[in-house]
């Protein structure tokens, strides 16, 4: 009969909704909400910079849980839905209003094409999260897909182009971004570095020399590093076809 109290009482814990990891995913949400009225208000600046911070707080979200052991399923399917509206329905409609609204009807098929993609992506990954490898993430993470459009809205907004010269352009890295979410193809997930290990005195150099490199020009350095990571699963994949042994 203890044994039993036990496991309800567990069980009941993991159905908890607990505030701490939620606070967070429901900032990131908000963030995506505000992108999508920055967008409306023709605000693309600011409607960049939030899914960026959209990113960092689903970011912390989930290690803030495993770190305090505040795990649920609750907070797995918040974090979804939201992703789902930070990640692929903010970065739709910002790329739609800035640039794909003189495409006609090509243009909202571009930018579906990335919404749906999110939403395939995000049923996948909660669907196989037990079977793939942890070190690898199977199709490009949606946070990375939507910082890479918004960083492209960004890094052009600061060099002074709009929008509607360069639709076919944006048009492109919508769909490129919305092809690599539904693909196989492996993308580092950086899930195997232990935060909790000692590193040597110049990792953290390195580590300060990165945000003062961000910082010099967030616009293109974001940019710049989102783009390389969402070839780098191309590249991945080009080298172990290579490697593979010819029959």
């Amino acid at each position: 009969m203890d044994e039993f109290n036990t496991r309800k009482s567990m069980n009941l814990r993991k159905r908890g909704i607990y505030l701490l990891p939620n606070l967070f995913t429901t900032g990131a949400l908000f963030a995506g909400f505000y992108a999508i009225v920055q967008s409306m208000n023709w605000r693309f600046e600011s409607a960049a910079v939030a899914i960026f911070i959209a990113m960092v707080l689903d970011g912390l979200d989930g290690r803030v849980a495993r770190l305090t052991h505040t795990q649920s399923e609750f907070g797995a399917e918040y974090d979804s839905l939201s992703d789902m509206v930070s990640f692929g329905v903010a970065p739709a409609l910002v790329i739609y209003e800035w640039a794909f609204k003189g495409l006609g009807k090509w243009g909202w098929f571009a930018a579906f094409i990335y919404c749906a993609a999110t939403a395939l992506r995000l049923a996948r990954f909660n669907t196989n999260i037990d079977v793939v490898d942890k070190r690898y993430f199977q199709g490009l993470p949606s946070p990375a897909a939507a910082a890479l459009v918004a960083g492209f809205v960004w890094v052009m907004l600061d060099y002074g182009f709009k929008g509607d010269e360069l639709r076919w352009y944006a048009a492109a890295l919508t769909v490129f971004a919305g092809l690599s979410m539904v693909s196989n193809l492996p993308f580092y997930s950086f899930k195997d570095i232990n935060l909790r290990k000692s590193v040597p005195f110049v990792v953290i150099f390195l580590i300060a020399l990165f945000f003062i490199l961000i910082s010099s020009y967030p616009p293109g350095v974001l940019f710049a590093l989102f783009l390389c990571y969402a070839l780098s699963g191309y590249v991945l994949w080009a080298l172990r076809r290579r490697s593979k042994p010819v029959a």
